[in-house]
């Protein structure tokens, strides 16, 4: 049954042995999201689940940003955390990550808060947990999903490349720091959300930093630019 799941997963990505699932392990995930699609409007499209992996690969991430759950209003997620699709307005989060974007970077406002480019760079935005029921977040943490980005995660943390992991908030430290081993590192802050940006995570400046931790080990920069 929860081959489903797995068929749905780029081969990249599935087919790693790092990665590490079989159907057996992601039962409860299907079962969940069965139930909650027969009862709920969930987010994003299934179409657009794995957008973040199937635009990266494992072997073009260079920097892994990691959020907690899909944005759940109405036209904004699509399958990469932070992002939006173009003429959707920016939730504050985003608003937020685009301010210090310019700042670090000395950027204007970008047209729209699509940060496909950055994904085509070499930046895996992945989510923690990949749904949420429409309006109500964090309705699908705990479900399944975090076995499974643990399993991503752990085929990024297999890379003999280095590769900087970007971690905004307690629970994307939580998940992701077990798995982090040399040659790799991290960069935390507090959560770019309204209740917490002022807290750390504005000055922060994670993208000249994290492209000054690429360069320092002979690695291209990422390519942060939008338009």
């Amino acid at each position: 049954m929860s081959a489903k799941i797995l068929q749905s997963i780029p081969n990249t990505w599935r087919n790693h042995p790092e990665f590490g699932l079989k159907a057996a392990d992601l039962v409860k995930l299907e079962g969940f999201l069965t139930h909650e699609e027969a009862n709920h409007l969930i987010l994003p499209a299934k179409h657009d689940r794995f957008r973040a992996l199937e635009l990266t690969s494992p072997e073009q991430v260079r920097v892994v940003i990691l959020g907690q759950d899909p944005y759940h209003g109405p036209g904004q997620a699509h399958g990469l955390a932070f992002s939006v699709k173009p003429k959707v307005k920016l939730p504050p989060s985003l608003r937020n990550i685009l301010k210090e974007w310019g700042e670090d970077l000395g950027n204007p406002p970008p047209k729209d808060g699509c940060l496909e480019r950055w994904a085509q760079s070499g930046v895996l935005l992945l989510n923690s947990c990949l749904t949420v029921r429409s309006g109500e977040a964090q309705s699908h943490a705990g479900q399944g999903w975090e076995k499974l980005v643990l399993g991503l995660l752990r085929t990024v943390s297999a890379k003999s490349q280095p590769v900087l992991f970007i971690l905004w908030g307690g629970p994307a430290r939580k998940l992701a720091e077990p798995i982090l081993r040399e040659p790799h590192g991290a960069i935390f802050s507090a959560h770019p959300s309204p209740l917490s940006a002022y807290r750390g995570f504005f000055g922060s400046k994670p993208f000249s930093k994290a492209n000054s931790w690429l360069t320092q080990r002979g690695l291209a920069p990422v390519d942060w630019s939008l338009d």
